[in-house]
Formats: structure tokens, C-alpha cells, sequence
């Protein structure tokens, strides 16, 4: 991976390298089956929901030790989603596991049995209940005494991160790597009771050039790589010779997007408004920006023809709740300079145009650094802005100071960023929720600030209400077309997918969603 994780602490976790450093020792309730997409059985060997729906009962199960050896109890399940409900712990759980706004009723009348009363039935359930569940013998403690938000932050030695995970780390060296040890302890056995997982340790590399990560897989120095398309086309020539395989997965499960800065909090002082504010929350130079966003352009010259056009927050790879019925936002730089003449912005030159009020059309743009792929496609983006006359001051981010500036300062204007999918549209409520921490153009917002995103709000609780998987798709394709047309977020391209790795690896099986029972792989 190309950045290093910002904590170590699976509940406080909200960037993508935290989640992928710590993923490996943690384990939840339950799991999602790569292939089938439905859920299975995980530390909860089954469960049971009541006639109203609104109570299930979890059996974990037992004999089931943290990697310190410690016993596994339902008290660690109710004390993590006690932490998770906290106001006073960051995190992006919690607007998951809110049911109109209510917690769920938590109850452990046993060491093995956990019991959740939710206040109405509550479709996605099964799909957020996987969340990593943390320790109560090591953790309760400094939460109790007011210091959780400082735990396992990245300083803390390896040895002193207990989870139920398939691996523990054993080392951690920034921007190097992450070093894991089997987790003696593990919880999961193979179908003739051996011990799971088969490989005895693992490393993920840091390399924040990706171009310098590419050049470790063609060494032999990496076992798997995720190839970006120009890659794949190298690749493709090189199979036998680098004893490798190449497997094509698909289209991209998540989506990759400009968005603006909407928040007040950043554009408002001492009782001025910036005009970018102005801006980023006009329709029709949100309309005119999605007009000049050359997909196909991106597609040949970045992605080297694997990439398909964006046009809403759902993947196609998403059978159920992708809506089809969505028209993209054609490229046209004529049809965009209309709206914006048409709007009030006037070109004053051919390299400047300014605002109703006589404000240069300029904002800046940032993107994760290291990535040639998004530079290419900011660059792209910035020159057909500048034959508007819009000025893009563009420059690329060291990962954490980058979300350092969408999470904390909020000090951005326009950001190219990727999300990962979901497979339950709901999976995305922290981000689709107007109060939620990952609803990145305003974020937390204490009441909605426009009207769509008072219905979008609606919508999630509606759409979570109905148990009828066939009558929850209306409420999801409907979300997508208010984010479609309120453009908070302005789609570009979907990757098609490859994996690569050794030929040696075996049980190795890549699928959108990840890879299938990955405790099983093993070298030949």
C-alpha cells in the first residue's frame, strides 16, 4: 500500500490504510462470504431473530481466546458497541449502528450469548454487525479514565495490540511495513480440524511511489499486487516469465469522484462568506463542472481502456441496488460555458472568468500524492477547466495531511478521492448522512443543510425499515438520483480490476469484494 495507517485503533480508524494494517488481527460477529455476498457465521456461530425482528439473539461461540490468551465473552461485544455509541469517541460506526437515531438495547446474560433489541427491524444489520470487536480486559480501562481516543495510536508497540484476528503484529517500521505472526490462538479451524491460517505470517509493504511498488512485484519481492491498467498491459506480456497469474475481477466495487467543499464552518468568519462557498453550492456551476469531466478521455489515456464511465454512487458490480436508469453527464466544454454564461459567470478574457459578483473563478484542488493515475486525471480535469476560464491551483497530498484537511481543518476546496463500495447501500450511511463523519462535503451537520439532504436522511431510515429486499431498492435508486442531480460528489470512472501474484499461492481466489477465504492460502 502507498500511505501509512493514522492509528492502530479499529474504532477510531476512519482511513483506508488504518483499516488495512489493523484488518488482519481483529474479527466480528459475523462475516461476509466473498462469493456470495450474504453472511455467515464468525465469532457468532448462529443466531435467531424474534417473530417482530426486533430482537435477535447472537450465540458466540465457545473456547475462544484474544491472541493474549484472555477468554472471548459477550461482555467484549457489548463493551465495544458501548464505545461505538460514545458522542465522545470519533468514529464512523456509529451512524451505522443508529436506528433512527436510537442505540440498540444491549444485553449479555452470559459469557456466550449476546441479545441486541433494536427499536424497529433494521434491514442491514446483518451487514454492519461485522464490525472488529476490541478487547474489554485491555481497553475498558483507559476508556473508563476518559483516555480511549488516545489508545493504540501508532506509537504503541505491536505486541501490545490483543485481537481475535488471524494474524498479530509483530512489527511495524513506517513507511516500510507491517509484519504479522499467526495468531496461535485463532478461533477457525480447516474441515479436518487443522489450524487456520495456513501461512505462519505475512508483511504488507509501505511504498508510498507506486511506480516503486510495481518494480518490488516484477522483483519477487511482493506475492500479490493490485496492478493499476498500465500495469496490466505490461503484465499481460509477462505471465510465464515472472511465473505469475493475472486474473481479471471486474468492475470496481467502490467509485472515485471530484467534491467541493460545502461547509460553512470553512468559508464563513467573523460573519463573511468566501464566494467560493457560493459556488461550490451552485447548481449550475456544479452542472457545468460535471459537463467538463472527460471520462472517456480518462479512461483511454489513464486507464488504458480498463475503466467504464461513473454515472452514480452504486457500482454496477452491485446486481441488486445499482440503478440503470441514470444519464451521465455528457462532456461537453460548449454546453458547460452556456450554463455558466447562462448563471451569471462571464468571461472577462479567454483565461479568466468571474463570478456575478466579479470574482475570479479559481479554487484549489488535492489529491493523494504518489498515485500517477489521479494526477493524470486531475490534470485532465484542470486543463478543460482552464478552457473556461477557471484557474486550478493543483497539487497533490501526503495522504495524512490530505485527510487531515477533509477530517479535522476542513482547509479544501475541490478534492479527487475514492471511496470503497458496500454491499448494503446502507454500509454508506456515515458518508450519505447529513450527520455523518465521512459526508464529506459538509461533514457532522448538526440538522440538514438543504432539502435533498433532509430526504436522503429519510430515505436511509425508510429504506433500513423494510425487510423486503425487492421494496428497498425504490428508496436506494431514488438516493442515487438526488446525489446524481445535487451533484455533492461528481462521478469519473470505475476501474476494471486485475489481481496478480505468484503462481506458487494456492487457494488464492480475488473477488470484487475481496479475497475468498483468504485463512486458506497457502504456498505450494
Amino acid at each position: 500500500m502507498v500511505g501509512d495507517p493514522r492509528t492502530f485503533n479499529p474504532v477510531t480508524a476512519t482511513d483506508l490504510y488504518s483499516d488495512i494494517v489493523i484488518g488482519p488481527l481483529f474479527e466480528g460477529l459475523v462475516r461476509i462470504n466473498e462469493l456470495t455476498a450474504l453472511p455467515e457465521p464468525g465469532l457468532a456461530e448462529k443466531w435467531e431473530i424474534a417473530s417482530d425482528q426486533k430482537t435477535i439473539t447472537f450465540h458466540l461461540r465457545h473456547d475462544v481466546k484474544w491472541a493474549d490468551g484472555a477468554p472471548f465473552t459477550a461482555h467484549d461485544v457489548a463493551f465495544t458497541l458501548q464505545v461505538m455509541y460514545d458522542t465522545r469517541v470519533p468514529n464512523s460506526m456509529r451512524s451505522i449502528l443508529l436506528i433512527d437515531g436510537k442505540q440498540m438495547g444491549v444485553e449479555a446474560p452470559d459469557d456466550y450469548t449476546l441479545v441486541l433489541h433494536l427499536p424497529r427491524p433494521f434491514a442491514p444489520l446483518m451487514y454492519t454487525i461485522g464490525f472488529p470487536i476490541i478487547p474489554a480486559h485491555i481497553l475498558e480501562a483507559p476508556y473508563k479514565a476518559g483516555r480511549f481516543n488516545q489508545t493504540w495510536n501508532i506509537d504503541t508497540p505491536p505486541a501490545q495490540l490483543v485481537g481475535l484476528g488471524a494474524f498479530a503484529m509483530s512489527s511495524y517500521v513506517p513507511a516500510q511495513m507491517s509484519q504479522y505472526v499467526r495468531n496461535p490462538n485463532f478461533w477457525m479451524k480447516d474441515d479436518q480440524g487443522g489450524e487456520l491460517p495456513r501461512l505462519h505470517g505475512r508483511a504488507i509493504l509501505i511504498v508510498p511511489d507506486q511506480n516503486a511498488g510495481y518494480l518490488k512485484f516484477l522483483s519477487g519481492q511482493v506475492d500479490e499486487y493490485d496492478p493499476r491498467p498500465e500495469e496490466v498491459v505490461d503484465l499481460q506480456s509477462k505471465v510465464d516469465q515472472l511465473k505469475i497469474k493475472l486474473t481479471k475481477i471486474g468492475v470496481d466495487n467502490g467509485e472515485m469522484f471530484f467534491s467541493f467543499n460545502r461547509n460553512p464552518r470553512h468559508y464563513v468568519k467573523n460573519g463573511v462568506t468566501d464566494p467560493k462557498l457560493n459556488w461550490f453550492t451552485d447548481l449550475n456551476f456544479l452542472r457545468a463542472i460535471a459537463h467538463c469531466i472527460d471520462k472517456q478521455g480518462m479512461i483511454q489515456l489513464g486507464f488504458h481502456g480498463m475503466g467504464v464511465p461513473s454515472v452514480g454512487d452504486i457500482s454496477p458490480a452491485n446486481k441488486v441496488f445499482y440503478d440503470p436508469n441514470l444519464k451521465d453527464y455528457d462532456y461537453d466544454v460548449k454546453e458547460a460555458a452556456q450554463i455558466l454564461d447562462g448563471a451569471g459567470y462571464r468571461l472577462k478574457s479567454p483565461d479568466l472568468r468571474v463570478d456575478p459578483k466579479g470574482n475570479r473563478l479559481e479554487f484549489n484542488l488535492m489529491t493523494k500524492s504518489g498515485e500517477p493515475l489521479r494526477d493524470q486525471m486531475c490534470v485532465i480535469f484542470k486543463q478543460d477547466l482552464a478552457k473556461l476560464g477557471i484557474k486550478v491551483n493543483y497539487r497533490p497530498l501526503e495522504f495524512t495531511t490530505m485527510i487531515e484537511k477533509i477530517d479535522n481543518n476542513f482547509d479544501w476546496d475541490c478534492v479527487l478521492i475514492g471511496f470503497t463500495g458496500t454491499i448494503d447501500p446502507n454500509g454508506g450511511a456515515n458518508y450519505l448522512r447529513s450527520s455523518g463523519p465521512l459526508h464529506l462535503w459538509n461533514p457532522g451537520q448538526e440538522k440538514p443543510a438543504t432539502p435533498w439532504e433532509v430526504e436522503i436522511d429519510q430515505l436511509l431510515e425508510q429504506g433500513a425499515a423494510e425487510m423486503d429486499i425487492k421494496k428497498r431498492v425504490p428508496y436506494y435508486w431514488r438516493i442515487q438520483e438526488i446525489m446524481h442531480d445535487q451533484l455533492p460528489v461528481i462521478q469519473t470512472v470505475r476501474q476494471i480490476r486485475y489481481a496478480a501474484y505468484k503462481n506458487t499461492l494456492k487457494n488464492y481466489q480475488p473477488t470484487p469484494l475481496g479475497l475468498y477465504r483468504s485463512e486458506y492460502v497457502e504456498f505450494k
